[in-house]
């Protein structure tokens, strides 16, 4: 499906409408401790009126007030992993193929990692936990008239303020990355946050398409009630244009369809050669390969925020 030519609109109206006002971030660092050449700090901060969340902020000792380094914002993957959330990319728990948040640190970046809604600290305070409290969320923020991916982009954009208040960081060189869902998060903030300046998803650009096609049980954020009528997921992606993105797909991939996510590279490369900004936008599908972060894809992550906040 083609989309509309006011599809931004209808994509903010899909997801619940514009974001409130963003209250004082009131941060506060709350412990820390060394990791070889990063200082791994335990962080709180508001996202909204009353609501203190936690988050963990890496930041290599070469990043001072007087040399800042480029910040880059880190979303974890999904994986069924709930109480894991931001612990995994800050090196704390789960696969050390996705402790990527310590690992760009040691690259030299001033990385936060944040606890999506209902993952990890995020987690506590409800009855529910898990996959049954991911499905109460969506569903509270269906009938409020948002969805879970409003929040989560709201969310996403407290994080951006967070790192940009940082005195260690240069806050003209921004990026985030996100495997997974991760991933989703990457391409559903980049439309509404213009400090982005350079973003990385790896393995994810399910489209609704290829979610139909194939009949995927996927993760609540991929799904914006009403969408669909006026465009794709690929579609939002787009909207990213003229700032640089770089997507990792694996052709073997279960969650993303990659008969539809091909199609999908095309229409987003096609918003990049309308903007002019054709170099700001590539692309790498991985063969014989499935949902992963593999040594080639992490090569392509870490040489596009060279080349785009280096």
């Amino acid at each position: 499906m083609k989309p509309t030519a006011d599809f931004k609109d209808r994509l903010l109206a899909c997801l619940g409408g514009p974001w409130p006002e963003p209250p004082p971030l009131q941060a506060k660092e709350l412990s820390s401790e060394q990791v070889e050449s990063v200082r791994r700090i335990k962080i709180s901060y508001q996202t909204e009126p009353g609501e203190i969340v936690s988050a963990w902020l890496l930041v290599p000792d070469s990043a001072t007030k007087d040399k800042p380094a480029p910040g880059i914002c880190l979303w974890h993957q999904h994986n069924g992993a709930w109480h894991f959330g931001a612990s995994e990319p800050a090196g704390l728990a789960g696969l050390p193929m996705h402790h990527t948040g310590l690992a760009l640190a040691k690259e030299g970046y001033v990385v936060v990692c944040p606890d999506a809604l209902g993952f990890g600290e995020r987690e506590k305070g409800y009855k529910n936990k898990g996959g049954a409290l991911e499905r109460f969320l969506f569903l509270k923020y269906v009938v409020d008239g948002k969805c879970l991916a409003w929040k989560h982009i709201l969310d996403m954009r407290r994080a951006v303020d967070l790192i940009a208040s940082r005195p260690e960081v240069d806050a003209n060189k921004l990026g985030c990355y996100g495997h997974s869902m991760g991933s989703t998060h990457t391409w559903l903030v980049g439309p509404w946050e213009p400090r982005l300046k350079a973003l990385v998803g790896n393995c994810c650009l399910p489209t609704y398409a290829g979610i139909h096609r194939t009949q995927i049980l996927h993760c609540f954020p991929n799904f914006i009630p009403g969408l669909n009528q006026f465009g794709d997921t690929p579609d939002i992606a787009a909207l990213i244009a003229p700032r640089a993105l770089h997507l990792n797909l694996g052709d073997q991939d279960g969650g993303t369809p990659i008969e539809e996510a091909r199609e999908g590279i095309g229409r987003i490369e096609k918003a990049y050669q309308a903007a002019h900004a054709e170099k700001n936008f590539s692309s790498f599908i991985e063969p014989n390969t499935g949902h992963v972060l593999s040594p080639a894809m992490w090569e392509k992550v870490k040489a596009f925020f060279a080349q785009h906040l280096g």
